[in-house]
């Protein structure tokens, strides 16, 4: 898995330069510096044209079922497959949602492409889990494989990538996953390495050494991180809705989104090209201290801006990168800002890498990872435990104010709660038709009531235990909701709170074993 999934990456990685180099002949790691020369119309018609393509993939997706609503995967479909689906993910579904990434990032989408890797590792992990005939928790461990493979690949950190599949895909450390994620995960680095060179995904300076005069300076960055990660969290979340809402109060179709989403992307490219792609040039320039205060808070603003529009109209993309761009931006400026009051800091360079881990961290709800990112991106103990410090005062104050992190929340929209974990979960997953016992309508006693209130076969767990406790129920007849809603089966209150334990303790035995 470590291997497929590491060249699914690098293969998205070639497709997203391909695109690049076919619309501004530049490398999409370098759009800052490629697109300086190039004539305004060629920046502003760029997105468009990737928009009226990714209109194309879209339409061809829904038509033929490849994808459920129309946008593409990302991590939070991994996340959902994980909890609510045993892990099924189609194959179809990866590659086309890779594909419109592809098109998106390459054409200047700002976005970034972590997630429409990750999903298209897990899209084959699950290909593969079923063709083996793999029981639902090996294919979940393999989704976790194929996940931490892609970010190892995609940001040549393998320990970053397999804490990303325990605190992201998977949810938990169970000691059996924890083999299979790390081999994967060095394999997808191993394999990044291979083709693409040891360097990392951020040009990183030498990090001045940091003092205890920094301790309160990091705090104060880690409230900063707090409010920008809970605004990228609101914006990332409320954009594709409002849009989507205000598109269909206007008669606006669907397909249109993407290419007017790329007018807007090419009007802000030409005041700031640096919001164009995945910005790794944009953030390291940030981290080498290459922008001034005033220029590092405009583009946190244009950036906040564009990821917002870049999702809200339906292009493809994820929100690492985005994410890692607003931290650097912002930890730079602050630390610019410490400089001007005379006190001796670590710097500009030190304080954008402790933001890029912080707003990271924070807005996706993996401080762990980011902090190992930071960790394998700089190689500096004193940066790794100033991220530590920081995301964990960002985390809990973002997630305070926003209402948890980007991937939850996007899960949360689709009906499965996964901030209290599992034991949510089964209640509304679950469904009657999966515990009761059968019979046929004839076979019902004359004690049992055929006009009293009753559930349905697909009515999840959830309102099965609730419904039986309202209406004082021991037990009651199951419908089909389909032609005249025959019974077809009995389920008791005993039966409801046994399947729920049953389930409770194979999920604990998996989170825990």
């Amino acid at each position: 898995m470590g291997v497929l999934a590491g060249y699914a990456a690098l293969g998205l990685i070639l497709a997203i330069e391909l695109t690049s180099y076919l619309v501004f002949g530049s490398d999409h790691e370098l759009l800052v510096s490629g697109v300086s020369g190039l004539p305004a119309w060629q920046i502003m018609l760029a997105p468009v044209g990737g928009g009226i393509v990714v209109s194309a993939l879209l339409y061809l997706g829904r038509s033929r079922g490849w994808l459920q609503e129309n946008r593409s995967g990302g991590v939070a479909d991994v996340m959902e497959a994980r909890a609510a689906r045993s892990g099924h993910i189609t194959v179809a579904n990866g590659l086309l949602s890779a594909t419109i990434a592809a098109v998106s990032l390459g054409s200047g989408g700002s976005a970034g492409r972590e997630g429409p890797a990750v999903h298209l590792g897990a899209a084959i992990a699950s290909l593969i889990a079923r063709l083996l005939g793999l029981p639902p928790r090996a294919i979940r461990i393999l989704l976790a494989c194929g996940a931490a493979a892609a970010v190892a690949a995609s940001f040549n950190a393998p320990v970053a990538g397999a804490l990303f599949a325990f605190e992201i895909v998977l949810g938990h450390y169970a000691l059996r996953t924890i083999a299979p994620v790390a081999i994967a995960s060095v394999t997808g680095a191993l394999i990044s390495r291979f083709h693409l060179g040891a360097t990392p995904a951020f040009a990183m300076p030498a990090l001045s050494p940091a003092g205890l005069l920094d301790l309160p300076g990091v705090i104060g960055l880690g409230l900063l991180a707090a409010l920008l990660s809970a605004a990228f969290v609101r914006s990332a979340i409320y954009a594709p809705r409002w849009i989507g809402e205000t598109a269909n109060r206007v008669g606006l179709p669907l397909w249109a989104l993407p290419p007017l989403g790329g007018v807007l992307i090419g009007g802000l490219a030409l005041i700031a090209p640096e919001i164009l792609g995945v910005g790794y040039e944009a953030t390291s320039n940030a981290v080498s201290g290459g922008y001034s205060i005033a220029v590092l808070i405009f583009l946190v603003v244009l950036k906040l801006l564009a990821t917002a529009i870049t999702l809200g109209f339906r292009f493809g993309g994820g929100v690492f990168s985005p994410s890692l761009y607003l931290g650097a931006m912002l930890g730079a400026a602050f630390g610019g800002l410490l400089a001007l009051t005379g006190a001796e800091t670590a710097g500009m360079s030190f304080y954008a890498v402790v933001g890029m881990g912080a707003v990271a961290g924070a807005a996706l709800g993996a401080p762990l990872s980011t902090t190992l990112i930071v960790f394998e991106l700089t190689a500096s103990y004193e940066a790794s435990v100033a991220v530590l410090i920081a995301v964990s005062l960002a985390t809990v104050l973002s997630q305070s104010i926003a209402g948890g992190s980007i991937f939850h929340k996007q899960v949360l929209r689709r009906g499965y709660d996964l901030s209290r974990g599992q034991a949510r979960v089964l209640l509304q997953t679950i469904r009657v038709r999966e515990i009761m016992s059968p019979m046929q309508e004839d076979e019902a006693g004359a004690d049992v009531d055929k006009e009293a209130p009753c559930l349905f076969d697909d009515d999840y767990l959830g309102k099965a235990i609730g419904f039986l406790s309202a209406e004082a129920l021991d037990g009651t007849v199951v419908r089909s909701r389909t032609g005249d809603q025959p019974i077809i089966g009995y389920i008791t209150r005993t039966e409801a709170h046994a399947a729920y334990a049953k389930a409770l303790a194979e999920a604990h035995e998996e989170e825990h074993s």
